[in-house]
C-alpha cells in the first residue's frame, strides 16, 4: 500500500484515548504534523509530563473515562478516526487488579466501539500487545459493522506493537510505532482505488517490531553498562517471589514476531534501527544522568544516617527514652565515652570537610547540583563523594 504521508490525515479530526501517555502524545504530535484539523487526547489523568506541549501544539485535552459511557460518547462526537490505546494492567501490580483490567480493557472497549457505531466513526485503529494476540479480537469482531444513524460502517484493525523504547522511555522503537498506528488508519479508509469498500487492514492485526529479536537482560546490559552502572554479580534467595509468575515469564521469556504482514500490507517499515534507537535512549538517559545526583544505595543511606544518629545520641544527648540502650551499644565497642565523643567529631569534621570539598569539585564538573553535592556528601560523606569522582573524571576526559 503506497500512499502519501497525509493521506487520510489532512483536514480530518482525531481522538487518542490514553492521549496523554508517552506513545499517546507521540501520535498527537504527529497527527498534527501530517495536517489533522482537530486532535483530541482522551484520558482519565487532568495532566502528564507531556500536557503542556500538547497544548501548546493545539491538541485539545478532554478529561473522561473510557468506563463511562457518556464520556466517551462525548469524546467521539464528530470524529473521523479514532486510535485506542488506554489500558490497564500491563505490568506490576496491576495485572492483579482484575476487576478495574476487565472495566478499562472489556468494558471501555466495548464503549468506544459503541460510540463509534453511535457517532458515525469510520476507523478504528487498537493498540494492542504481542504478549496477548487474542485482547483485541472484540474489536476486530465489529469490524464492517453498519453506522447506526446515517450510511456506512466501521472498520477496525488492531496493532500489536513489541516492547517500546526510545528517549523518554526505556521500554521498538516509538517512531516506529506511530508510524504503523498510522499506516493502519490509512489501511482502513475504504475510497483507495482498486480498493473501494474493501479497505486492506479491515479486520486484521499486525505485529509490529524493529526486526531485531533480542533478550530482555541483552537488551538493558548495554544501557546500564553505558550509563556506569555495574551489574548485579551476587544472588539472594528469597522466602517469597518478588512478583507474579506472569510478570517472571514476561521478562525471562525471550519471544519475537515477524512484521512481515504489515510491511506486506501497510508497507511498514522501521524508521529507526535498533542500533540507532538504542543509541538515542542511550544518550537520553546519559543527559539526564547528568542534570541529577548519583548516589549510593538506600543501604548505604540507612546505614549512615542510623549509624551518625546513634553516635549522636551516645555522645551528646542525657539519658533520656532509647538514649542509655544505643550509648550501651556504642560503649560495647567503643570502651569508653572519650572515644566515642573524639569518634563522633572527627566523622562529623571528616563529613563536612567532604562536603565543602565536593561542592567545590562540582562548582567545575556538575555546577547546576553543587549544592545538591554538598548537602548529600555532608550526610553520607564518601558513599556520595566517590559517585562524584568518577563524574569529575569522565567530564575531565
Amino acid at each position: 500500500m503506497h500512499l502519501s504521508e497525509n493521506e487520510g490525515i489532512q483536514g480530518k479530526t482525531f481522538v487518542v484515548t490514553g492521549g496523554l501517555g508517552f506513545v499517546g502524545s507521540a501520535l498527537c504530535f504527529e497527527l498534527l504534523r501530517r495536517g489533522a484539523y482537530q486532535v483530541r487526547a482522551f484520558d482519565i489523568r487532568p495532566e502528564s509530563p507531556w500536557s503542556a506541549a500538547l497544548h501548546d501544539r493545539g491538541v485539545l485535552h478532554l478529561q473522561g473515562d473510557v468506563r463511562k459511557k457518556k464520556d466517551v460518547d462525548k469524546a467521539l462526537q464528530g470524529a473521523d478516526c479514532v486510535f485506542h490505546l488506554a489500558s490497564y494492567g500491563m505490568s506490576g501490580k496491576e495485572m492483579l487488579q482484575y476487576g478495574r483490567v476487565d472495566e478499562i480493557n472489556i468494558n471501555g472497549t466495548f464503549h468506544v466501539l459503541d460510540a463509534c457505531l453511535e457517532c458515525g466513526v469510520s476507523r478504528l485503529v487498537y493498540v494492542s500487545t504481542y504478549n496477548v494476540v487474542f485482547a483485541e479480537q472484540l474489536v476486530l469482531k465489529h469490524n464492517g459493522q453498519p453506522f447506526r444513524k446515517e450510511k456506512g460502517k466501521l472498520y477496525s484493525c488492531a496493532i500489536r506493537p513489541a516492547a517500546i523504547y526510545g528517549p523518554g522511555e526505556i521500554r521498538l522503537g516509538l517512531d516506529n510505532v506511530v508510524l504503523a498506528m498510522l499506516q493502519a488508519s490509512m489501511g482502513l479508509l475504504d475510497d483507495i482505488p482498486g480498493r473501494v469498500g474493501r479497505p486492506v487492514a479491515a479486520g486484521q492485526a499486525y505485529f509490529i517490531s524493529d526486526g531485531s529479536p533480542v533478550n530482555s537482560f541483552e537488551f538493558l546490559r548495554p544501557q546500564l553498562e553505558g550509563l556506569n552502572y555495574e551489574l548485579p554479580k551476587l544472588t539472594l534467595p528469597v522466602s517469597q517471589a518478588l512478583f507474579s509468575r506472569k510478570a517472571y515469564l514476561s521478562v525471562v521469556v525471550t519471544h519475537y514476531f515477524s512484521f512481515l504482514k504489515a510491511k506486506e500490507e501497510l508497507g511498514y517499515m522501521p524508521l529507526v534501527s535498533p542500533q540507532e534507537g538504542m543509541a538515542a535512549t542511550l544518550e537520553y538517559w546519559k543527559e539526564r544522568k547528568r542534570r541529577t545526583l548519583d548516589g549510593p544505595t538506600i543501604y548505604a543511606w540507612v546505614a549512615v544516617v542510623i549509624g551518625m544518629t546513634m553516635m549522636f545520641c551516645a555522645a551528646c544527648l542525657p539519658d533520656l527514652g532509647p538514649v542509655p540502650l544505643i550509648r550501651a551499644i556504642c560503649f560495647f565497642f567503643l570502651r569508653s565515652m572519650t572515644v566515642i565523643r573524639a569518634i563522633f567529631t572527627m566523622a562529623v569534621a571528616a563529613h563536612i570537610g567532604e562536603g565543602v570539598y565536593a561542592w567545590q569539585l562540582a562548582r567545575r564538573c556538575d555546577p547546576q547540583n553543587a549544592t545538591g553535592w554538598f548537602l548529600q556528601t555532608v550526610v553520607l560523606g564518601f558513599f556520595s563523594l566517590r559517585f562524584l569522582l568518577k563524574r569529575a573524571k569522565t567530564h575531565s576526559k
